[in-house]
């Protein structure tokens, strides 16, 4: 088949759209955390741009895409971006170049490893940083996009739908924050210092342009200019308002308010929720899994984290882990082969129990192999250098003691100002 120039253009859009949602996310973050933690880590989400990209031309694409090798990882054909040039490959996208293919999935790669971030924000050393998402890039992140979107994938042969990283992405980065947050440990500062965001018009600025960039995120999975991607672009939108509405209505009911946090943690709950779904579902459903999402994360984030004494510090894994799993479970459940010939039938479209435990099936793989694994390289880590930042340096700051920078250098107040 041809390469469709409409085609081209629209994957292209969709690939810069995708690119942008990591410096909104070094926004969103650096507005959550107090102000002599912003540069590092924002930083956090550039080093992952970087690095990622030098992983992935050099293996990474090959490994997570390349000819399958026994339904668990791909082989090392494509190495070096050998073969992956301006011919469509029809196995992923027929109608676009091989090359722009590799580009839309790096920003994917990247991204996920930088949500891991805000579990550990304001305590964990840079250094172990780097070696962190260089070792989990590689042995978490390629493997699950092999098994769940790469040809011969074992998960994708199961048949576990997964439009735009529901599993690879959204469940993958949040139970690794969890597991993070345990391993590495709870700031000096918690439980005496008030932790809120700093610079609330950042997080709202970094979470529109999130919001901007999930146009891109999941309607790019269509590979297209076509009607899955215009679905897609429904189920986005109208998920991320209805989130907004959900958290908001709990938030209400639980303390009689409404905060402006909350509307924007709404939102990207509801985001998250709907990526596994959006190419599969009708907007109906996509109103009702966004508003859900929105009341399970609230809940996951203000209650879950409290009973359990955990320390993720920007609510990694109650909006991208609670979120992520709940919308897996939603895309068995609601999912319309009328609206996608490549879906199936969710259960409440004549599809039975079959694609729900099918889904099950994924949230339990992705929960144990993302977890263990993250376990395995956090410790691996510490044996050569320290996780955690000192109780000095993360009272003076990781921005000045990582760093020797500072984020307001002609502006300073204490901490506990508030005006």
């Amino acid at each position: 088949m041809p390469i469709n120039t409409g085609d081209v253009s629209f994957v292209v859009i969709c690939t810069i759209l995708v690119f942008l949602m990591t410096p909104g996310l070094a926004l969103f973050y650096g507005g959550m955390v107090r102000k002599r933690n912003v540069l590092s880590i924002m930083m956090q989400s550039y080093a992952a741009i970087g690095l990622v990209t030098v992983i992935w031309v050099l293996f990474g694409y090959s490994l997570a895409f390349g000819p399958d090798q026994g339904h668990l990882i791909g082989n090392l054909d494509w190495v070096g971006l050998k073969g992956v040039g301006l011919s469509p490959n029809p196995d992923y996208a027929p109608t676009i170049p091989h090359l722009l293919f590799f580009l839309f999935q790096l920003m994917f790669a990247i991204i996920t490893p930088a949500l891991i971030s805000g579990a550990t924000a304001e305590r964990l050393r840079f250094t172990a940083f780097i070696l962190f998402i260089l070792f989990w890039s590689i042995f978490v992140y390629i493997p699950l996009a092999h098994w769940v979107w790469g040809v011969g994938g074992w998960m994708r042969n199961l048949g576990v739908l997964d439009f735009a990283g529901g599993t690879v992405v959204e469940m993958a980065s949040g139970v690794s924050g969890l597991v993070a947050a345990f391993v590495v440990g709870k700031r000096i500062t918690v439980g005496y210092e008030w932790n809120i965001p700093h610079h609330m018009p950042n997080v709202l600025f970094g979470g529109g342009l999130l919001w901007f960039g999930w146009f891109g995120f999941n309607a790019g999975g269509a590979m297209g200019a076509n009607g899955v991607a215009i679905l897609a672009l429904a189920t986005t939108q109208i998920a991320g308002a209805a989130g907004m509405i959900g958290w908001a209505l709990i938030e209400w009911l639980h303390r009689r308010q409404i905060t402006a946090f909350g509307a924007v943690s709404g939102i990207i709950s509801a985001l998250v929720a709907i990526t596994p779904a959006a190419g599969y579902v009708s907007t109906g459903s996509s109103l009702l899994i966004g508003f859900i999402a929105g009341g399970v994360c609230y809940l996951g984030v203000s209650i879950l984290k409290a009973k359990l004494g955990y320390d993720d510090a920007l609510d990694v894994f109650g909006i991208h882990g609670i979120g992520g799993t709940w919308g897996t479970i939603a895309t068995g459940i609601f999912a319309d082969l009328s609206l996608n010939p490549q879906g199936k039938n969710g259960l409440i479209n004549g599809g039975g129990m079959e694609p729900v435990f099918i889904q099950l099936i994924a949230v339990a793989v992705t929960y144990l192999f993302t977890g263990i694994m993250t376990f395995l390289i956090l410790k691996g880590i510490a044996i050569f250098t320290p996780l955690k930042a000192t109780d000095d340096e993360q009272a003076n700051g990781l921005d000045l003691t990582q760093h020797r920078e500072k984020a307001y250098p002609d502006f300073e107040l204490s901490e506990n100002v508030f005006i």
